[in-house]
């Protein structure tokens, strides 16, 4: 097995108090190989690329994920601790909250269901997919050594089927209550930060937005265009009987706004404006009240946004927090594109559909690992020296900043880097040994397919 480079070894380490002393023997065996192993992360791969294969007890290691006691939640509040110091350390934390479909097939996979393919999909061409649906919430932070905002992954949950549910006797978990759960976790976990929720227009649900912002989350989500605004409610006066109003009038909604001669635009110049330098856009903006009848009362700030070159359709914005500024709820907003960069770079990378595991707590396990594993190679790299996480360079592809598959590729050479120097013969022999390229190094490069 590959050492662990000093300079790996503190963040490595810091995740074996979740297991005992023999599965952490096994899960950091995993773990290396999951970074090293191309193509498939199967439990079998993650072995040949170590040089494993003959393992006897390769069951172990199976155990691991379907057997051991161990907890994800807890990895993944020590990895968000992590990711804070490392991106994060002042300021309001900017988190992300998303949904993937993870295309599996098999009758013994119980928690699968039948979804739209978002990949697949368009406006006008509806494509269905079995998997597994899962949500996500990622630390959208600045990357000093890339030089943008990245989605990094702690803390994933499976959301089962309806029909799984029903099968086994268990109350279905929709996705805004299984949002809702992991939110307020990171909530317990950062007591004394402002944390900032930039979600897409799935989670912009009355009872979704009222139960986070109690807690003190801000939520920044899009907004219909037909959604029910009204004033906000005027104070009562002294000896007023009743109950008191929780709305004023009724408000013209924002497709009326969007046309209206009377609204007063104003120009915005937003950095990072989904992958491009910048964009500039109008804005109108006001506070108002969200309300539907028999759902709680969001107060809300409403950004109406439109392009003057007319590239894109009218959007419109909200956030709970009613003292930001729009140019400040829309520089938060657009880091949600990230999220979709880290879903595909898990993908392309990291394995994700290619496991094959069909128990129960192996599949609620695997994938989340994986995802999290996304965000341990960006911190891995944040140890390496500035000249050995360069981007690689081509005559016909200059790259300026790396991506996540140069990081990748730089953490894999620090890894094989020590696993040279410790495989290396001493100087007494002075015959000098004909060069046999190692199983590993032969599984990495024959089968890179």
């Amino acid at each position: 097995m590959p050492g662990l480079p000093a300079r790996f070894a503190g963040l490595i380490l810091a995740f074996a108090p979740l297991f005992v002393h023999r599965s952490w023997c096994h899960a950091r065996i995993l773990l290396l190989g999951a970074i090293l192993a191309p193509g498939r992360r199967t439990v079998a791969s993650l072995l040949r690329i170590l040089g494993r294969a003959h393992e006897r007890r390769f069951v172990n290691f199976h155990r691991v994920l379907n057997r051991a006691a161990w907890s994800p939640r807890a990895g993944a509040r020590i990895l968000l601790g992590h990711l804070i110091t490392a991106f994060a350390p002042r300021g309001p934390v900017v988190l992300g909250l998303d949904d993937t479909i993870e295309r599996r097939w098999g009758k013994r996979i119980a928690a699968r269901g039948i979804y739209r393919d978002p990949v697949r999909s368009s406006d006008s061409h509806f494509v269905k997919t079995s998997g597994l649906r899962w949500l996500s919430l990622m630390l959208l932070a600045p990357v000093p050594w890339a030089g943008r905002i990245w989605a990094l992954p702690f803390l994933t949950a499976l959301v089962p089927s309806e029909r799984a549910c029903r099968e086994r006797g268990r109350r279905h978990k929709s996705l805004l209550a299984v949002g809702r759960q992991l939110v307020l976790q990171a909530r317990r976990w950062l007591p004394g930060r402002d944390l900032v929720l930039v979600a897409d227009s799935s989670f912009a649900a009355l009872a979704f937005l009222a139960a986070l912002s109690r807690r003190g989350v801000t939520i920044v989500t899009r907004l219909r265009l037909d959604a029910a605004l009204y004033d906000l409610a005027r104070p009562r006066r002294p000896g007023t009987i009743g109950r008191p109003r929780i709305k004023g009038a009724r408000r013209p909604n924002l497709a009326q706004v969007l046309v209206e001669e009377g609204t007063r635009w104003h120009r915005l110049t937003v950095p990072g404006w989904y992958g491009t330098a910048e964009r500039t856009v109008e804005v109108a903006s006001e506070t108002a009240v969200w309300w539907h009848a028999g759902l709680p009362v969001v107060p809300v700030r409403w950004v109406l946004i439109r392009d003057p070159e007319e590239r894109f359709s009218p959007q419109a914005l909200l956030c709970t927090d009613l003292v930001r500024d729009p140019e400040q709820i829309l520089t938060w907003f657009v880091r949600r594109w990230s999220v979709e960069v880290t879903f595909q770079e898990t993908r392309a990378h990291l394995g994700v559909e290619t496991q094959r595991q069909w128990s129960d707590k192996a599949i609620a396990r695997t994938t989340p690992c994986l995802l999290a594993l996304f965000s341990i190679v960006t911190l891995l790299t944040a140890r390496l020296p500035a000249r050995e996480r360069r981007a690689a360079q081509a005559a016909w592809y200059p790259k300026a900043q790396p991506t996540f598959s140069d990081a990748l590729a730089s953490v894999r050479r620090a890894l094989w880097r020590e696993r040279a120097l410790a495989t290396s013969r001493p100087k007494r022999h002075r015959t000098k040994p004909r060069f046999a390229l190692p199983p590993p190094w032969a599984y990495a490069l024959c089968n890179a397919a």
